[in-house]
C-alpha cells in the first residue's frame, strides 16, 4: 500500500525527538546543528553555526564533515518547516548516529520569531 509523503513525515516524527525552537535556541553551540535544506536556501539565511548537508545528500556526505565523524555526538537537525528534518533525522538514527533531535517548525517558524540568523560569507575574487 502506497504512502503520502506527508504519512512519511507524520511516521518519521513519531520516531524522533522534536524541540521547539526556543529549545533549539539553547542547544546552539551545544550540539552539532545541521540545515538539510538545499544551498540556495542555507545562503539566504541559517541558524548561527549551522552546516549545510542537504536532505538528499545527507547519507552520503554526512561522514565527510569533521563535525559529524562522532556518531556519539549530539545533532539538531532542522529544514524550512520541519518535514526534511524529521525525514533525516530517521535516517541518522538508521546509520548509527545515537542523539538526533530535530527542530518543529523548521526555520519558518525560527526566523518568524525573529531568532538569530546568519548568511555565508560571500566569496571575494578580487
Amino acid at each position: 500500500m502506497a504512502v503520502t509523503p506527508h504519512e512519511l513525515v507524520v511516521e518519521a516524527k513519531s520516531q524522533i525527538r522534536e524541540v521547539p525552537t526556543a529549545e533549539a535556541q539553547i542547544l546552539l553551540g551545544k550540539r552539532v546543528i545541521i540545515d538539510v535544506r538545499e544551498y540556495d536556501e542555507f545562503a539566504a539565511g541559517h541558524l548561527p553555526g549551522a552546516i549545510n548537508i542537504p536532505r538528499g545528500v545527507l547519507e552520503f556526505k554526512i561522514g565527510m564533515v569533521p563535525e559529524c565523524a562522532n556518531k556519539d555526538g549530539a545533532f539538531l537537525l532542522y529544514c524550512r518547516t520541519s518535514g526534511r528534518a524529521a525525514l533525516s533525522a530517521v535516517q541518522l538514527q538508521r546509520i548509527g548516529y545515537g542523539d538526533v533531535i530535530s527542530m518543529a517548525g523548521g526555520f519558518e517558524v525560527w526566523n518568524n520569531e525573529n531568532r538569530p540568523t546568519e548568511k555565508p560569507e560571500p566569496i571575494n575574487f578580487e
